[in-house]
């Protein structure tokens, strides 16, 4: 249509609805006719058409427009996608997004980096201090308490008086929670129990997260496991007794494995050292008294033996 002029164009138009007129009206002297001779006449009433040529060729530019695409069947099988809803992820490829100075983070250490990020966002950031509703010190009664320590521990206390009482206030390790006060993974993973805190692992990024408990919760909860301090020191005393007795019961069952090697070797040496004769045959010889005898001797040691030959 961009190659014909406007005149052109409303003859065509023109002539297109004409076309459709013809094929839409009742042929004459059909049977259709003759069957309704006798009934009311019909009267063929085509649709509404357009005013102008102009009209019309706006309305089918409309229609065409509004219309899906038809799919070409000639393209076989195939799926349509929405690429506006689908997300990047990079064919899998590492970008210059994920470098950490001279190298490449791997996908391990991307997902480290997304549940602390993650943790980090449920902390949220510090909220406003308030003189009559924000929360004090419970050891100095100040304002500007740690927003941390209150959101992940429940616990409110400054930043002077955790540097001053490090004995309530420091962070433990799990390793420290489990060989000083021997907690059990299953109750360092309750975060109802023992909440805790995530930062990377100083030693390598590839390695898990660092979990961080707080000591005067984790004693809270040994104390309250072992029935106090004295008990928590007899249970360590217990076991530290009982991997001395292994200790001991693996080295001594080693050394009866050794003395039976030993002597296993010592009576193999004894009976390789043992000499057995190999005789060998020699010829016949008389005797003083002039009878005859067979002798046989050892070629390794020389020793004699007589035999009777039949």
């Amino acid at each position: 249509m961009s190659d014909l002029t406007p005149a052109q164009a409303r003859l065509a138009a023109l002539n297109r609805l004409k076309a459709k007129q013809k094929l839409t009206a009742p042929a004459p002297g059909s049977s259709s006719s003759s069957r309704n001779a006798g009934g009311p006449p019909l009267v063929h009433k085509p649709g509404a058409a357009p005013a102008s040529a102009r009209n019309m060729v706006a309305q089918q530019q409309e229609k065409e427009a509004a219309a899906p695409l038809r799919r070409d069947p000639g393209l076989g099988k195939y799926f349509e996608y929405d690429l506006s809803k689908l997300h990047n992820s990079r064919g899998g490829f590492l970008t210059e997004e994920d470098l950490e100075g001279d190298r490449i983070k791997s996908v391990v250490e991307l997902a480290r980096q997304k549940e602390r990020e993650v943790r980090m966002m449920k902390e949220g950031e510090e909220p406003a201090i308030l003189q009559d509703s924000s929360p004090r010190c419970s050891e100095c009664n100040s304002l500007e308490i740690d927003s941390q320590f209150f959101k992940v521990f429940d616990v409110r206390v400054c930043k002077k008086c955790k540097e001053k009482a490090p004995e309530k206030y420091s962070l433990l390790t799990k390793t420290e929670c489990k060989e000083d006060y021997l907690l059990t993974d299953p109750e360092l993973k309750d975060e109802d129990l023992l909440p805790h805190l995530l930062r990377p692992n100083p030693h390598a990024s590839t390695y898990s997260n660092m979990m961080l408990f707080l000591r005067m919760q984790v004693e809270q909860v040994a104390w309250a496991k072992w029935g106090g301090e004295e008990g928590l020191d007899k249970e360590w005393a217990r076991r530290e007794e009982m991997k001395k007795r292994k200790r001991e019961e693996k080295f001594e069952a080693g050394l009866r494995d050794l003395r039976k090697r030993t002597r296993n070797n010592l009576y193999q040496r004894r009976q390789d050292a043992e000499h057995v004769h190999h005789f060998v045959d020699v010829d016949a010889y008389e005797d003083e008294a002039g009878e005859a005898r067979s002798v046989q001797r050892c070629d390794g040691c020389g020793a004699e033996q007589e035999i009777e030959v039949f």
